[in-house]
């Protein structure tokens, strides 16, 4: 058991998992979330519950934050019995959530004012990856930070690299989430083209996996559209927000991002739907819906 205590915050899809990994290798755990069987559940596996963060600041070496976005962040570390009002001098909050790299940097600033330090340090890999330990963490922040807490957050992680100054982990995130928005429109259009040609789309993706046009998101979600299984693993809704940021951040910095602003079209689309609670493969329902065929084996 390390003596390291550890505060982590939101215990939604990803966060429980995350949370339960790091019991496993024998960090000290207190907990909050507004779902109280989550609480519940990581009490049972051995971890301790906070009312507030404040409470959860004023007792812990390093806080964790797993939550929505960039407002509920703010909140949770600046508002009222947030991690500013109990903040020690010396402890670290390590944000994992996917936010507006702005939002880090001006966090960070009035943490620091306080004494706290800050790592943005948002992740990649979907609920399968949080299960089984093996997410990708990308991080930016005071490097000898980083060095310091690397172990904390491989024991949650298959790849923890540091990527710049504080902003730099969610700027490097908003670049994963645009390549990956764009590979499932890739995949969604290649599919819906075979399929509307007559020809079997599993074997047009066993085929074609080995080769250039084969990805990670390729593996993950072809099989997952073909099946028919929607279930979230990543929401649309979240996608959206994380396209959002990227767009914001695009504009900020004059870099135009055409091809993301069109799969946000799309994705906003199907939340218009009912879909935005469907895992981000459901973009292929866009297409399906374009061409009046459904995918599948």
């Amino acid at each position: 058991m390390t003596t390291l205590k550890v505060g982590f915050i939101g215990l939604g899809i990803m966060g429980k998992p995350m949370s339960k990994n790091l019991l496993k290798a024998g960090y000290s755990l207190v907990v909050l979330d507004r779902n109280k069987e989550a609480v519940a559940e990581l009490m049972h596996a051995g971890a301790e519950s906070a009312a507030t963060p404040k409470a959860v600041a004023e007792c812990c070496d390093v806080v964790i934050t797993m939550l929505p976005n960039s407002p509920q962040v703010t909140e949770v570390a600046l508002g009222e019995n947030g991690l500013l009002e109990g903040a020690r001098s010396g402890s670290t909050l390590i944000d994992m959530s996917s936010i507006a790299p702005l939002a880090s940097r001006e966090i960070c600033t009035a943490l620091q004012a306080k004494g706290m330090n800050m790592l943005d340090a948002p992740v990649s890999g979907g609920e399968p990856k949080a299960i089984d330990g093996t997410l990708s963490v990308m991080v930016g922040g005071d490097k000898a930070l980083f060095d310091k807490y690397y172990d904390l957050m491989k024991a949650m992680a298959g790849s923890v690299v540091h990527t710049g100054e504080i902003g730099a982990g969610n700027v490097t995130k908003l670049a994963n989430q645009v390549i990956v928005a764009l590979n499932i429109a890739a995949m969604s259009e290649a599919l819906v083209l075979a399929t509307k040609a007559g020809v079997n789309p599993d074997l047009v993706y066993q085929a074609i996996r080995g080769g250039l046009a084969g990805s990670t998101v390729l593996d993950a979600k072809a099989p997952m559209v073909m099946d028919r299984n929607f279930r979230p693993g990543f929401r649309i809704d979240l996608h959206i927000k994380d396209l959002a940021n990227a767009l914001d951040t695009s504009h900020s910095v004059g870099a135009q991002l055409p091809l993301t602003a069109a799969v946000m079209e799309m994705m906003q689309a199907l939340r218009a739907d009912g879909l935005g609670s469907a895992d981000h493969c459901a973009l292929a329902r866009y297409y399906e819906n374009l061409a009046k065929i459904e995918v599948c084996k």
